[in-house]
Protein backbone atom coordinates (compact mmCIF):
# COMPACT_ATOMS: atom_id res chain seq x y z
CA UNK A 1 0.00 0.00 0.00
CA UNK A 2 2.82 2.38 0.80
CA UNK A 3 4.28 1.73 -2.63
CA UNK A 4 0.97 2.57 -4.36
CA UNK A 5 0.48 5.64 -2.18
CA UNK A 6 3.97 6.91 -2.99
CA UNK A 7 3.40 6.33 -6.71
CA UNK A 8 0.04 8.14 -6.58
CA UNK A 9 1.49 11.13 -4.75
CA UNK A 10 4.43 11.27 -7.15
CA UNK A 11 2.37 11.01 -10.36
CA UNK A 12 -1.40 11.36 -10.34
CA UNK A 13 -1.41 14.04 -7.67
CA UNK A 14 0.73 16.20 -9.97
CA UNK A 15 -1.47 18.01 -12.56
CA UNK A 16 1.49 18.33 -14.94
CA UNK A 17 1.91 14.55 -15.04
CA UNK A 18 -1.82 14.01 -15.56
CA UNK A 19 -1.83 16.45 -18.50
CA UNK A 20 1.18 14.68 -20.02
CA UNK A 21 -0.44 11.25 -19.57
CA UNK A 22 -3.72 12.42 -21.13
CA UNK A 23 -1.82 13.96 -24.07
CA UNK A 24 0.10 10.72 -24.69
CA UNK A 25 -3.07 8.60 -24.52
CA UNK A 26 -4.88 10.99 -26.89
CA UNK A 27 -2.06 10.85 -29.44
CA UNK A 28 -1.88 7.04 -29.30
CA UNK A 29 -5.65 6.71 -29.71
CA UNK A 30 -5.62 9.19 -32.59
CA UNK A 31 -3.04 7.18 -34.50
CA UNK A 32 -4.63 3.83 -33.60
CA UNK A 33 -8.20 4.76 -34.56
CA UNK A 34 -7.68 7.26 -37.38
CA UNK A 35 -4.19 6.37 -38.61
CA UNK A 36 -5.31 4.97 -41.97
CA UNK A 37 -8.07 7.51 -42.54
CA UNK A 38 -5.89 10.55 -41.83
CA UNK A 39 -2.66 9.10 -43.25
CA UNK A 40 -2.34 11.84 -45.94
CA UNK A 41 -2.80 14.53 -43.27
CA UNK A 42 -0.17 12.93 -41.03
CA UNK A 43 2.19 12.62 -44.02
CA UNK A 44 1.73 16.32 -44.81
CA UNK A 45 2.39 17.24 -41.17
CA UNK A 46 5.60 15.18 -41.12
CA UNK A 47 6.82 16.72 -44.39
CA UNK A 48 5.99 20.23 -43.18
CA UNK A 49 7.86 19.52 -39.94
CA UNK A 50 10.92 18.37 -41.87
CA UNK A 51 10.87 21.43 -44.14
CA UNK A 52 10.41 23.81 -41.21
CA UNK A 53 14.10 23.51 -40.34
CA UNK A 54 15.12 24.96 -43.72
CA UNK A 55 12.61 27.78 -43.30
CA UNK A 56 14.04 28.61 -39.88
CA UNK A 57 17.52 28.82 -41.41
CA UNK A 58 16.29 31.30 -44.04
CA UNK A 59 14.46 33.34 -41.40
CA UNK A 60 17.70 33.58 -39.42
CA UNK A 61 19.18 35.18 -42.55
CA UNK A 62 16.44 37.87 -42.37
CA UNK A 63 14.38 36.36 -45.19
CA UNK A 64 10.63 37.01 -44.66
CA UNK A 65 8.54 34.03 -43.59
CA UNK A 66 6.33 33.91 -46.70
CA UNK A 67 9.30 34.21 -49.04
CA UNK A 68 11.13 31.47 -47.12
CA UNK A 69 8.10 29.20 -47.39
CA UNK A 70 7.89 29.79 -51.16
CA UNK A 71 11.61 29.08 -51.67
CA UNK A 72 11.55 25.88 -49.61
CA UNK A 73 8.27 24.67 -51.09
CA UNK A 74 9.49 25.20 -54.66
CA UNK A 75 12.66 23.27 -53.79
CA UNK A 76 10.54 20.51 -52.25
CA UNK A 77 8.36 20.24 -55.37
CA UNK A 78 11.47 20.20 -57.57
CA UNK A 79 12.89 17.33 -55.55
CA UNK A 80 9.63 15.39 -55.78
CA UNK A 81 9.46 15.90 -59.55
CA UNK A 82 13.09 14.83 -59.88
CA UNK A 83 12.36 11.63 -57.99
CA UNK A 84 9.21 10.91 -59.99
CA UNK A 85 10.55 11.64 -63.47
CA UNK A 86 14.29 11.15 -62.98
CA UNK A 87 15.11 8.48 -60.41
CA UNK A 88 11.86 6.47 -60.43
CA UNK A 89 12.03 5.51 -64.16
CA UNK A 90 15.63 4.34 -63.78
CA UNK A 91 14.75 2.30 -60.70
CA UNK A 92 11.66 0.80 -62.35
CA UNK A 93 13.74 -0.16 -65.39
CA UNK A 94 16.33 -1.93 -63.24
CA UNK A 95 13.57 -3.65 -61.24
CA UNK A 96 12.02 -4.90 -64.50
CA UNK A 97 15.40 -6.17 -65.68
CA UNK A 98 15.96 -7.92 -62.35
CA UNK A 99 12.54 -9.59 -62.55
CA UNK A 100 13.34 -10.81 -66.07
CA UNK A 101 16.60 -12.30 -64.85
CA UNK A 102 15.03 -14.07 -61.86
CA UNK A 103 14.36 -17.34 -63.78
CA UNK A 104 18.02 -17.49 -64.80
CA UNK A 105 19.11 -16.81 -61.22
CA UNK A 106 16.76 -19.54 -59.98
CA UNK A 107 18.16 -22.05 -62.48
CA UNK A 108 21.72 -21.18 -61.46
CA UNK A 109 20.77 -21.59 -57.82
CA UNK A 110 19.20 -24.99 -58.48
CA UNK A 111 22.29 -26.17 -60.36
CA UNK A 112 24.47 -25.06 -57.47
CA UNK A 113 22.26 -26.88 -54.94
CA UNK A 114 22.28 -30.05 -57.06
CA UNK A 115 26.07 -30.05 -56.99
CA UNK A 116 26.25 -29.89 -53.20
CA UNK A 117 25.88 -33.69 -52.65
CA UNK A 118 28.83 -34.25 -55.00
CA UNK A 119 30.99 -31.63 -53.30
CA UNK A 120 29.98 -32.35 -49.69
CA UNK A 121 28.50 -35.89 -49.55
CA UNK A 122 29.05 -36.14 -45.80
CA UNK A 123 27.02 -33.02 -45.06
CA UNK A 124 24.04 -33.25 -47.42
CA UNK A 125 22.41 -35.99 -49.48
CA UNK A 126 20.67 -35.90 -52.84
CA UNK A 127 17.29 -36.48 -51.17
CA UNK A 128 17.76 -33.51 -48.85
CA UNK A 129 18.82 -31.37 -51.80
CA UNK A 130 15.71 -32.35 -53.77
CA UNK A 131 13.46 -31.53 -50.81
CA UNK A 132 15.18 -28.16 -50.40
CA UNK A 133 14.74 -27.33 -54.10
CA UNK A 134 11.04 -28.27 -54.00
CA UNK A 135 10.49 -26.20 -50.87
CA UNK A 136 12.26 -23.18 -52.34
CA UNK A 137 10.25 -23.56 -55.56
CA UNK A 138 6.99 -23.51 -53.61
CA UNK A 139 8.09 -20.46 -51.62
CA UNK A 140 9.12 -18.61 -54.78
CA UNK A 141 5.77 -19.41 -56.39
CA UNK A 142 3.98 -17.93 -53.40
CA UNK A 143 6.16 -14.82 -53.52
CA UNK A 144 5.44 -14.43 -57.25
CA UNK A 145 1.68 -14.58 -56.60
CA UNK A 146 2.01 -11.96 -53.88
CA UNK A 147 3.97 -9.69 -56.23
CA UNK A 148 1.30 -10.04 -58.93
CA UNK A 149 -1.48 -9.33 -56.43
CA UNK A 150 0.41 -6.31 -55.11
CA UNK A 151 0.97 -5.01 -58.65
CA UNK A 152 -2.73 -5.37 -59.47
CA UNK A 153 -3.84 -3.62 -56.28
CA UNK A 154 -1.25 -0.90 -56.92
CA UNK A 155 -2.64 -0.37 -60.41
CA UNK A 156 -6.17 -0.09 -59.01
CA UNK A 157 -5.04 2.56 -56.49
CA UNK A 158 -3.21 4.63 -59.12
CA UNK A 159 -5.99 7.23 -59.18
CA UNK A 160 -5.83 7.58 -55.40
CA UNK A 161 -2.08 7.99 -55.63
CA UNK A 162 -2.42 10.77 -58.20
CA UNK A 163 -4.94 12.54 -55.96
CA UNK A 164 -2.56 12.29 -52.99
CA UNK A 165 0.30 13.69 -55.08
CA UNK A 166 -1.80 16.83 -55.47
CA UNK A 167 -3.43 17.08 -52.05
CA UNK A 168 -0.43 16.28 -49.84
CA UNK A 169 1.87 19.00 -51.29
CA UNK A 170 -1.05 21.45 -51.09
CA UNK A 171 -1.52 20.65 -47.38
CA UNK A 172 2.23 20.94 -46.83
CA UNK A 173 2.20 24.46 -48.27
CA UNK A 174 -0.66 25.61 -46.03
CA UNK A 175 0.86 23.95 -42.95
CA UNK A 176 4.07 25.90 -43.59
CA UNK A 177 2.39 29.17 -44.55
CA UNK A 178 -0.12 29.23 -41.67
CA UNK A 179 2.02 27.43 -39.09
CA UNK A 180 1.57 29.95 -36.28
CA UNK A 181 -2.15 30.32 -36.96
CA UNK A 182 -2.67 26.54 -36.76
CA UNK A 183 -0.55 26.24 -33.62
CA UNK A 184 -2.46 29.07 -31.89
CA UNK A 185 -5.78 27.46 -32.81
CA UNK A 186 -4.65 24.07 -31.49
CA UNK A 187 -3.08 25.32 -28.25
CA UNK A 188 -6.21 27.35 -27.45
CA UNK A 189 -7.89 24.04 -26.53
CA UNK A 190 -5.02 22.91 -24.28
CA UNK A 191 -4.58 23.75 -20.58
CA UNK A 192 -2.47 26.79 -19.85
CA UNK A 193 -0.48 24.97 -17.18
CA UNK A 194 1.40 22.51 -19.40
CA UNK A 195 5.08 23.11 -18.65
CA UNK A 196 5.88 19.39 -18.50
CA UNK A 197 4.28 18.76 -21.92
CA UNK A 198 6.20 21.71 -23.37
CA UNK A 199 9.42 20.40 -21.84
CA UNK A 200 8.92 16.94 -23.35
CA UNK A 201 8.01 18.41 -26.74
CA UNK A 202 11.10 20.66 -26.73
CA UNK A 203 13.32 17.66 -26.04
CA UNK A 204 11.58 15.54 -28.69
CA UNK A 205 11.69 18.39 -31.22
CA UNK A 206 15.43 18.89 -30.73
CA UNK A 207 16.29 15.20 -30.84
CA UNK A 208 14.07 14.25 -33.78
CA UNK A 209 15.13 17.33 -35.75
CA UNK A 210 18.79 16.40 -35.37
CA UNK A 211 18.05 12.76 -36.10
CA UNK A 212 16.05 13.43 -39.28
CA UNK A 213 18.59 15.93 -40.61
CA UNK A 214 21.41 13.48 -40.00
CA UNK A 215 19.51 10.53 -41.51
CA UNK A 216 18.72 12.40 -44.71
CA UNK A 217 22.39 13.26 -45.15
CA UNK A 218 23.42 9.70 -44.28
CA UNK A 219 21.02 8.24 -46.86
CA UNK A 220 22.31 10.57 -49.59
CA UNK A 221 25.99 10.00 -48.76
CA UNK A 222 25.81 6.22 -48.32
CA UNK A 223 23.57 5.77 -51.37
CA UNK A 224 25.74 7.96 -53.62
CA UNK A 225 29.02 6.36 -52.57
CA UNK A 226 27.56 2.87 -52.97
CA UNK A 227 26.20 3.71 -56.44
CA UNK A 228 29.57 5.07 -57.62
CA UNK A 229 31.43 2.10 -56.14
CA UNK A 230 29.14 -0.55 -57.63
CA UNK A 231 29.17 1.22 -61.01
CA UNK A 232 32.97 1.27 -61.06
CA UNK A 233 33.02 -2.43 -60.18
CA UNK A 234 30.60 -3.17 -63.03
CA UNK A 235 27.88 -4.63 -60.78
CA UNK A 236 24.46 -5.00 -62.38
CA UNK A 237 21.52 -3.02 -60.93
CA UNK A 238 23.96 -0.66 -59.22
CA UNK A 239 21.40 2.13 -58.80
CA UNK A 240 18.74 -0.19 -57.36
CA UNK A 241 21.15 -1.83 -54.91
CA UNK A 242 22.63 1.54 -53.92
CA UNK A 243 19.14 2.92 -53.25
CA UNK A 244 18.34 -0.06 -51.05
CA UNK A 245 21.66 0.38 -49.24
CA UNK A 246 20.97 4.07 -48.64
CA UNK A 247 17.52 3.46 -47.16
CA UNK A 248 18.78 0.50 -45.13
CA UNK A 249 20.42 2.95 -42.69
CA UNK A 250 16.91 3.80 -41.45
CA UNK A 251 16.77 0.39 -39.74
CA UNK A 252 19.86 0.18 -37.49
CA UNK A 253 21.86 -3.05 -37.46
CA UNK A 254 19.12 -5.06 -39.18
CA UNK A 255 18.99 -3.02 -42.41
CA UNK A 256 22.65 -3.47 -43.30
CA UNK A 257 22.50 -7.22 -42.62
CA UNK A 258 19.35 -7.71 -44.74
CA UNK A 259 20.63 -5.71 -47.74
CA UNK A 260 23.84 -7.78 -47.72
CA UNK A 261 21.88 -10.78 -49.04
CA UNK A 262 20.63 -9.33 -52.38
CA UNK A 263 23.98 -7.60 -53.01
CA UNK A 264 25.90 -10.84 -52.46
CA UNK A 265 23.44 -12.86 -54.58
CA UNK A 266 23.53 -10.44 -57.52
CA UNK A 267 27.34 -10.32 -57.37
CA UNK A 268 27.57 -14.11 -57.16
CA UNK A 269 25.20 -14.78 -60.08
CA UNK A 270 27.01 -12.18 -62.18
CA UNK A 271 30.65 -12.96 -61.31
CA UNK A 272 30.54 -16.38 -59.62
CA UNK A 273 33.27 -17.32 -57.14
CA UNK A 274 35.82 -14.88 -58.51
CA UNK A 275 37.89 -11.88 -57.58
CA UNK A 276 35.17 -9.49 -58.80
CA UNK A 277 32.71 -11.06 -56.36
CA UNK A 278 35.16 -10.61 -53.48
CA UNK A 279 35.77 -6.99 -54.52
CA UNK A 280 32.04 -6.23 -54.39
CA UNK A 281 31.59 -7.85 -50.98
CA UNK A 282 34.71 -6.17 -49.60
CA UNK A 283 33.68 -2.76 -50.94
CA UNK A 284 30.23 -3.10 -49.38
CA UNK A 285 31.79 -4.11 -46.06
CA UNK A 286 34.14 -1.10 -46.14
CA UNK A 287 31.22 1.25 -46.87
CA UNK A 288 29.26 -0.14 -43.93
CA UNK A 289 32.31 0.11 -41.65
CA UNK A 290 32.95 3.74 -42.63
CA UNK A 291 29.27 4.54 -42.17
CA UNK A 292 29.11 3.07 -38.67
CA UNK A 293 32.49 4.28 -37.39
CA UNK A 294 33.02 7.61 -39.17
CA UNK A 295 29.86 9.00 -40.74
CA UNK A 296 27.37 8.24 -37.94
CA UNK A 297 29.51 9.77 -35.13
CA UNK A 298 30.00 12.94 -37.20
CA UNK A 299 26.36 13.37 -38.26
CA UNK A 300 24.78 12.45 -34.94
CA UNK A 301 27.20 14.13 -32.54
CA UNK A 302 24.36 16.37 -31.27
CA UNK A 303 21.93 13.52 -30.67
CA UNK A 304 21.82 11.73 -27.33
CA UNK A 305 22.69 8.15 -28.19
CA UNK A 306 20.19 5.46 -27.33
CA UNK A 307 21.61 2.19 -26.09
CA UNK A 308 21.88 -0.40 -28.89
CA UNK A 309 19.63 -2.76 -26.91
CA UNK A 310 17.01 0.00 -26.65
CA UNK A 311 17.20 0.57 -30.43
CA UNK A 312 16.77 -3.14 -31.22
CA UNK A 313 13.87 -3.46 -28.77
CA UNK A 314 12.25 -0.36 -30.33
CA UNK A 315 12.59 -1.85 -33.84
CA UNK A 316 10.93 -5.12 -32.80
CA UNK A 317 8.28 -3.49 -30.60
CA UNK A 318 7.07 -0.75 -32.94
CA UNK A 319 7.55 -3.00 -35.97
CA UNK A 320 5.29 -5.59 -34.36
CA UNK A 321 2.61 -2.95 -33.79
CA UNK A 322 2.73 -0.90 -37.01
CA UNK A 323 4.68 -3.10 -39.41
CA UNK A 324 7.01 -1.38 -41.87
CA UNK A 325 6.18 2.14 -40.68
CA UNK A 326 6.82 1.09 -37.10
CA UNK A 327 10.30 -0.05 -38.11
CA UNK A 328 10.75 3.11 -40.21
CA UNK A 329 9.98 5.41 -37.25
CA UNK A 330 11.39 3.16 -34.52
CA UNK A 331 14.19 5.51 -33.42
CA UNK A 332 12.06 8.71 -33.42
CA UNK A 333 9.41 6.86 -31.40
CA UNK A 334 12.08 5.55 -29.04
CA UNK A 335 13.30 9.14 -28.68
CA UNK A 336 9.79 10.21 -27.65
CA UNK A 337 9.61 7.43 -25.08
CA UNK A 338 13.06 8.37 -23.77
CA UNK A 339 12.05 12.03 -23.43
CA UNK A 340 8.89 11.06 -21.53
CA UNK A 341 10.84 8.80 -19.18
CA UNK A 342 13.39 11.55 -18.54
CA UNK A 343 10.63 14.04 -17.68
CA UNK A 344 8.49 11.59 -15.68
CA UNK A 345 8.80 12.19 -11.89
CA UNK A 346 10.84 9.64 -10.02
CA UNK A 347 11.57 8.91 -6.39
CA UNK A 348 13.59 11.64 -4.78
CA UNK A 349 16.37 9.20 -3.86
CA UNK A 350 16.76 8.27 -7.54
CA UNK A 351 16.82 11.89 -8.69
CA UNK A 352 19.57 12.94 -6.29
CA UNK A 353 23.10 12.35 -7.49
CA UNK A 354 25.54 11.04 -4.90
CA UNK A 355 27.85 13.64 -3.50
CA UNK A 356 31.57 13.16 -4.10
CA UNK A 357 33.56 11.56 -1.36
CA UNK A 358 35.52 14.06 0.80
CA UNK A 359 39.17 14.33 -0.02
CA UNK A 360 41.68 13.26 2.56
CA UNK A 361 43.55 16.16 3.99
Amino acid sequence: MNLLRDWYQRTLSNPQVVILAVALVAVVLLFALLGKTLAPVFAAIVLAYLLEGLINRLEQLSVPRLLSVIFVFVGFLSGVLLLLFGLAPLLSRQIAQLVQQLPNYINQGQELLQRLPELYPQLISATQTEELINRLGADLAGVSQQILAWSWSSALSLISLLVLLVLVPLMVFFFLKDKQLIINWFTAYLPKDRELVNSVWSEVDRQIGNYVRGKVLEILIVGSITWVTFSLLGLQYALLLATLTGFSVLIPFIGAAVITIPIALVAFFQFGWSGEFLWVVAAYGIIQALDGNVLVPVLFSEVNDLHPVAIIVAVFFFGGIWGFWGIFFAIPLATVVNAVLRAWPRRQSEMLTPSPAPENS
